[in-house]
Order: C-alpha cells, then sequence, then structure tokens
C-alpha cells in the first residue's frame, strides 16, 4: 500500500478530537507530527482555535481593541491553515515518489487536492459537534430543534459524501490514475516583500 492509512480511521478520529478538545485543549505548539494521522490532526486543531476566534469576531459588545486582537488572531490562524493543507499534500507526495508511483504525461488531476478535502473534513466536524450541540438546547423552541437536526443529518450526509471522495482520489493516486500537485497558495498579505501596505510603510 502507498498510503499506510485508512480514511475512515482518519476522518473518525477528527470527530473524537472535537470532543476532547472541547474538554480539554491540547497544547498545540507540542503536537508533535510523526505520521499522516498526527499531520491531520495538528492542521485540524489550527481549524478548532480558528473556529472559535471567528466565533469572537462576531460579538457585537466587544470592544474595538478586542475585535482587531482577534481578527489578527484569525489572520495568522488561515495562514497556518494553508500551510498544513500544503504539508499534507507536499507529505502524500513524497510517500508517491517513495513509491514509484508513475502517470502517463496526459493523466488527469483532481480539481481539489487531498489535503483540501481533509481541511473540508475538519470543517465538517467542527459544524456537526456544534450543530448537535444546538439540538441539545432546552432554551429554544421545537423548530429550532427541529431545523437544527435536519441541518446534522445533512451534515453527515456531506461528510459521507467527502470521504468516498477522498477515498476514490487516494486510490486513483495509487494507482497512477492520477496525478498530484501540490498548489502552493501564495498568500500575500503576510509577505511584507508584497503586501504595498506593509513595504510602503517600512520605506516610510
Amino acid at each position: 500500500m502507498v498510503f499506510m492509512f485508512k480514511v475512515s480511521e482518519l476522518i473518525d478520529k477528527q470527530l473524537n478530537e472535537v470532543f476532547n478538545w472541547h474538554i480539554k485543549p491540547p497544547e498545540s505548539d507540542n503536537v508533535e507530527v510523526f505520521d499522516f494521522s498526527s499531520l491531520v490532526s495538528k492542521q485540524h486543531y489550527v481549524n478548532f482555535e480558528l473556529w472559535h476566534q471567528e466565533d469572537m469576531a462576531r460579538d457585537s459588545n466587544a470592544p474595538d481593541s478586542k475585535i482587531a486582537k482577534v481578527k489578527r488572531a484569525i489572520d495568522v490562524l488561515n495562514q497556518r491553515r494553508n500551510d498544513m493543507i500544503e504539508q499534507m499534500d507536499q507529505y502524500l507526495l513524497n510517500q508517491l515518489h517513495k513509491n514509484n508511483i508513475h502517470y502517463a504525461e496526459d493523466v488527469e488531476m483532481n480539481s481539489e487536492t487531498p489535503g483540501s478535502i481533509i481541511d473540508r473534513l475538519s470543517i465538517n466536524a467542527l459544524k456537526i459537534y456544534h450543530m448537535e450541540e444546538e439540538t441539545q438546547r432546552l432554551d429554544v423552541d421545537d423548530e429550532h430543534l427541529k431545523n437544527c437536526s435536519r441541518k446534522l443529518s445533512v451534515l453527515y450526509d456531506q461528510r459521507n459524501d467527502l470521504k468516498k471522495s477522498l477515498d476514490k482520489l487516494l486510490s486513483d493516486l495509487s494507482n497512477g490514475n492520477k496525478q498530484l500537485k501540490v498548489y502552493q497558495q501564495m498568500k500575500m498579505y503576510n509577505d511584507e516583500n508584497l503586501n504595498p501596505v506593509l513595504y510602503q510603510k517600512a520605506k516610510n
């Protein structure tokens, strides 16, 4: 086998981690990456942090100074999120190279990489956790509970669809039926050499 993990185990772990992190978050800086599963967990935790920063950013009663701090934290986390999607894809590409997987020059590529699908599954796991919370509230009416239960069912359907898509893509990559490239995001806004607001400020 080219990829030494099962997609089902990988995404079940995402759901379990969301539950466990709401009880006791890990020390994010101490998350050691020693295999693909731990790399997925580290990227997943970035999304976990990002989710809750986004919640705080919507607090209309928060002072502007706090919102500015939260927005800067979101900016940093978004950069890390994209960087780690690339790292996941690079890890898989390295595995393909190690196993001498070859493909024809004209073989098609997927418009979405495995790392991007895993990122979507990470966000989906967070949505499932928080939507399930909404179905258990005691301070809302039946209509709210019914709507949230319906949305929760849709989220599980989406998760199943994404799992199938990821399984198929990894199989195609392993068999040389599709090729993988690491598409770097080339984010410019955090680079003081590429963001005109930053480099013009530096000149003044």
